[in-house]
């Protein structure tokens, strides 16, 4: 019987987007700021107008993962690359405290809300959401717009094509994951993870590879990566086993979360088998 288990290489799949755009929008450090006082005249900065839920955008790969952005929406019937799917208010009062739009405590609120609102709009389970190519990504105003009035954050749903790069759209995602569609956003590889060549595509483009399946590590702190890596040994098999042509000869891969990924949000494993 021929196994192989694949390892995971750090990639910064973390696309929750944990690694890759877990740190989006402006990840600081240290505890949350007030905002600045003075007494000096107020800012004359012209407050950003809140964007409008539905829009859709032409972003690039360094536009989504920008703290902020000043892109005007396109015309969702043509090619768009991002599709704002909540706009909500930031709560950046802190014991009686203004806080500073870049601070930690605002920033973690987009961070666990955009993510955490991405299945009502793209549907799917947990998992097919894990294992598809699809994130959420965020913007704040900046701290001059947010000084002048502006508190808003706004979600947008993007397709990850490749590394730094994203995938066209031509119609709306909503409810994407809920239909036959869906299987084009699943996540597929170049190549055996691992390998030189390998990269996440989305399976509607050309693959060699599919991810099956997650192996949840837990909620509590990193198990370290003996322990990560065993987790998903006999899981991953067992997974390659069922989708094989022969269940006695047959390849398969593992995927494991690094500290980094842990840390950003992804507390799970990947299972890979040829297409």
């Amino acid at each position: 019987m021929t196994t192989r288990a694949a390892r995971g290489a750090a990639s910064r799949w973390a696309l929750g987007l944990a690694v890759l755009l877990g740190c989006v929008s402006g990840c600081t450090g240290g505890e949350p700021t007030p905002a600045p006082t003075s007494s000096a005249p107020p800012s004359r900065a012209t407050p950003v107008p809140a964007p409008a839920n539905g829009a859709c955008h032409r972003l690039d790969y360094a536009q989504a993962v920008a703290p902020t952005t000043q892109d005007a929406p396109v015309p969702c019937d043509g090619e768009h690359t991002a599709e704002t799917f909540l706009v909500g208010r930031l709560d950046a009062v802190a014991g009686g405290h203004l806080l500073a739009v870049d601070s930690e405590r605002v920033q973690a609120q987009v961070a666990r809300t955009c993510p955490r609102r991405l299945g009502d709009f793209v549907g799917g389970s947990d998992e097919e959401r894990r294992l598809s190519m699809l994130r959420a990504v965020w913007f704040t105003p900046s701290v001059e717009a947010a000084e002048a009035g502006a508190d808003w954050f706004r979600c947008d749903v993007i397709a990850v094509a490749g590394p730094q790069e994203l995938a066209p759209l031509r119609r709306s995602l909503r409810g994407v994951l809920d239909t036959d569609t869906g299987a084009r956003w699943a996540m597929c590889g170049t190549a055996r993870p691992g390998a030189a060549s390998f990269a996440r595509v989305p399976c509607g483009e050309q693959h060699r590879w599919r991810a099956l399946r997650t192996v949840d590590l837990g909620s509590d702190a990193y198990p370290g990566e003996p322990a990560a890596r065993a987790a998903g040994q006999e899981v991953c098999r067992d997974a390659a086993r069922e989708v094989a042509a022969d269940a006695l000869n047959f390849e398969w891969g593992y995927e494991w979360p690094t500290a980094e990924q842990w840390n950003a949000g992804q507390p799970y494993g990947i299972c890979w088998a040829p297409a």
